[in-house]
């Protein structure tokens, strides 16, 4: 009987969970994110987090 659960196994495989990029700097990474949420009304939202991501990368962070 142990063939069956072995059969039941073959449906899907498991990917790799990616981890996200990694702020280099996150005193700077959390700075900038707090300005962004006071200037936006949404956030999180599309034009936040490409504000935050440009105003961070422009201020000398990265991700790692």
């Amino acid at each position: 009987m142990a063939t069956t659960s072995v059969r039941q196994k073959r449906g899907k495989k498991k990917t790799a969970k990616k981890s996200g990029s990694k702020p280099t700097n996150p005193a700077l990474y959390a700075r900038v994110k707090a300005e962004t949420k006071r200037k936006f009304d949404v956030y999180p939202s599309a034009y936040a987090n490409a504000y935050l991501v440009k105003t961070y990368k422009k201020r000398g962070g990265g991700y790692a």
